[in-house]
């Protein structure tokens, strides 16, 4: 009966090993959001850390996190890092290209819980009165993220954060 659970153990393991393997060496998470508000404004809540107490979704699941930011907050080179609970982790964003009002692109780095590094892109686009906000991030899959995906969905873990982070913005960005 022993050999028998440890055959079947070592089965299932070694299943969700060649599963993990066959997962894409990268990964992509993206979703949009109208916002009624000129580009400018919506520029300004993204392209400041300081701003993202606003909107950011993160910043309400850990409310004692701790912050650190740069001497400038704003624009290409701003830095933020934050250390938090089991829920936001370790990790910091740098400002690597600000371009108004249309476009950020920051660096993120996560130290806790897993250790990762990624790209995020934020694309602004006018339409009419609106701005169309397109928040991408992407980055590599290591192995260990390719094992997590075997059982949850990177764009299903991290898209629901970014609805939430989308409607935060276009209720920040729409007020008066």
């Amino acid at each position: 009966m022993l050999k028998t659970i440890a055959i079947i153990v070592v089965v299932l393991i070694v299943g969700v090993v060649i599963l993990a393997a066959m997962k894409p060496d990268t990964f992509s998470v993206q979703r949009s959001a109208t916002i009624k508000a000129p580009p400018e404004k919506v520029f300004a809540l993204i392209n400041d850390f300081k701003a993202w107490g606003a909107w950011s979704p993160w910043e309400k699941k850990d409310p004692a996190m701790k912050r650190t930011f740069s001497a400038t907050t704003a624009g290409k080179g701003a830095h933020y890092a934050w250390d938090g609970n089991k829920d936001v982790g370790q990790g910091s964003m740098t400002l690597t290209e600000s371009a108004p009002p249309s476009k950020v692109v920051l660096n993120l780095d996560f130290i806790k819980p897993f250790e990762g590094h990624n790209i995020v892109e934020f694309t602004l686009t006018p339409q009419g009165d609106s701005t169309s906000v397109n928040w991408l991030m992407h980055g590599p899959a290591n192995f260990m993220s390719k094992i997590i995906q075997v059982f949850m969905s990177m764009d299903s873990m991290v898209g629901k954060d970014f609805e939430a982070g989308l409607a935060n913005l276009k209720a920040a960005a729409e007020q008066p």
